[in-house]
């Protein structure tokens, strides 16, 4: 399998997946801006949405948008239990959290990530944003992860989200749940090895 992805953005989600799992999967750079791989070939061709992360299967398939594709990993290795097995009611639950996690934070964030957004239309998203997250904040309470102690490819998703608070000036501090939930994702082995990997490739 190839992976393309782009350092920090939310192809984190499954790169962080692989690592847990131990896939071998071989990792593309894309240039976001430029809509091309580190090896200069046009990613378009590859994905036409343009965007990461996307998923070239051995068979020469592409599978798209994250949360299909980390719950497409996880099953590749059920024992890991990344992911509730297929027709249970926590694998229902599962899919709720990534549900909205894309809808209600990655899009949050993603709106503060524009540069000519105005002022007041950027304070209206922190708001929006800050509204789900003191709701986060809450569902948290008790529990190591978002399906209780059990580490999930949900977790990946929102650890990848939650990462880019500093880069758009939202204080996590302000949400103690949410900040320690944080800490203990980013102290996990997988998550560690999958930002320093693509911390070298952001260099």
């Amino acid at each position: 399998m190839r992976l393309y992805l782009s350092p920090f953005a939310c192809s984190l989600s499954p790169h962080i997946v692989i690592r847990e799992l131990g896939l071998p999967v071989e990792l593309v750079k894309v240039d976001l801006r430029t809509k091309t791989t580190a090896g200069g070939a046009d990613f378009t061709a590859v994905n036409p949405k343009g965007y990461v992360p996307a998923l070239e299967l051995d068979d020469g398939q592409l599978l798209t948008e994250g949360a299909a594709i980390v719950q497409y990993l996880a099953d590749h290795k059920p024992e890991a239990k990344l992911a509730p097995p297929n027709g249970t009611m926590e694998r229902y639950r599962l899919q709720e959290w990534l549900n909205f996690i894309a809808t209600e934070l990655h899009k949050g964030f993603g709106t503060l990530f524009k540069r000519n957004l105005p002022a007041e239309q950027k304070e209206a998203a922190r708001e929006n944003l800050s509204r789900r997250l003191e709701w986060l904040d809450t569902q948290l309470k008790g529990r190591t992860f978002l399906l209780g102690e059990q580490f999930t490819v949900a977790d990946a998703y929102l650890f990848t989200v939650l990462n880019w608070a500093g880069f758009v000036d939202v204080d996590l501090s302000r949400h103690a749940e949410v900040q320690a939930y944080a800490g203990r994702v980013a102290s996990r082995p997988a998550v560690k090895d999958a930002l320093q990997v693509e911390g070298r490739m952001k260099a």
